[in-house]
């Protein structure tokens, strides 16, 4: 029976298939919208998952002279760690006092794998466009994680000075979620506008760069390696959402957490679709100038209690 609940957590609900599925959909909608912006009729609800099985019966080339290893250890790693996170996120919310001490730290490094197995396999490749890709990743990574820690530790500081998942949604649930601050919308924003830059959406979708640079770390990406990859960022459209209302609205509480999803996904696609794409040394300065000092003002402003 326990080996039955473990492959259920870690594989159907809320692991990989479940994530996985909601994600794609998510990615439907994404598409569909973009498309009615654009005056378009856009893909059926299905395109995503054709997309995922094609992908699936292609064979997965692996460039000459790269690391084999290496190469397809990239999409593993992003897909293990979107596993376990899902099943966190969820376990977490259901459960907070079952949860661990240290358990937040846990999940900020689960959400710094997939960009770190995409730097390693785009520089397994060996392709020149795919290392100028890792290079923007690697140096944009830098830039939009520094405000995203410092926002965490001023969610810690809001906690009690606790780094338990799992108290961080008690401590809302019972004086209120953190969101409702001026410390809290900062907070808010500036993972608002990390999520953007994780999910690699417009405009800090620098790394891949279509236009400029072919798809960057993905350009010698083919079949099933390809698709672990798409299916790690669609997990992560699906859970980024969720953590953000984890950690400052409240958590997984009422039903209400729905229409809070919906919305944090309507924004992170307006956002896609009304911003041009920025350099990649506009994003240092937006992040470490901008969004770094706003979160600065936050973590000062969660010190003092507002």
């Amino acid at each position: 029976m326990s080996v039955v609940r473990v492959l259920f957590s870690y594989l159907i609900f809320p692991g990989f298939v479940f994530t996985a599925v909601v994600g794609l959909f998510l990615t439907w909608i994404d598409r569909k919208v973009t498309a009615r912006i654009h005056w378009r009729v856009g893909p059926p609800w299905y395109q995503p998952y054709a997309d995922f099985l094609k992908l699936l019966l292609k064979e997965t080339i692996i460039p000459e002279g790269s690391s084999k290893i290496l190469f397809l250890m990239g999409p593993i790693l992003g897909l293990v760690a979107m596993s376990i996170f899902a099943v966190m996120v969820f376990s977490m919310n259901l459960n907070p006092e079952g949860t661990f001490v240290g358990d937040l730290i846990v999940m900020v490094y689960l959400l710094a794998i997939p960009p770190l197995g995409l730097m390693i396999g785009g520089s397994a490749s060996k392709n020149p466009l795919a290392s100028v890709g890792v290079s923007r990743e690697m140096t944009q990574y830098f830039a939009y994680e520094l405000p995203f820690l410092i926002t965490i530790a001023a969610i810690i500081l809001k906690a009690g000075g606790s780094v338990r998942f799992g108290d961080i949604i008690m401590a809302q649930q019972a004086n209120g979620p953190f969101l409702y601050s001026i410390s809290g919308v900062i907070g808010a924003i500036v993972i608002l506008l990390s999520t953007q830059a994780k999910l690699g959406f417009v405009p800090f979708d620098i790394p891949e760069a279509e236009q400029e640079i072919m798809a960057g770390p993905y350009i010698e990406y083919s079949g099933v390696a390809l698709a672990m990859f798409r299916v790690v960022r669609a997990m992560m459209l699906f859970l980024l959402p969720l953590f953000l209302i984890s950690v400052l609205w409240g958590g997984f509480s009422s039903w209400w957490v729905i229409l809070k999803f919906l919305l944090i996904v309507v924004l992170i696609i307006l956002i896609k679709n009304t911003n041009p794409r920025i350099r990649i040394d506009q994003s240092l300065r937006f992040f470490w100038l901008g969004i770094g000092v706003l979160s600065v003002i936050g973590l000062v402003l969660a010190v003092y209690g507002l």
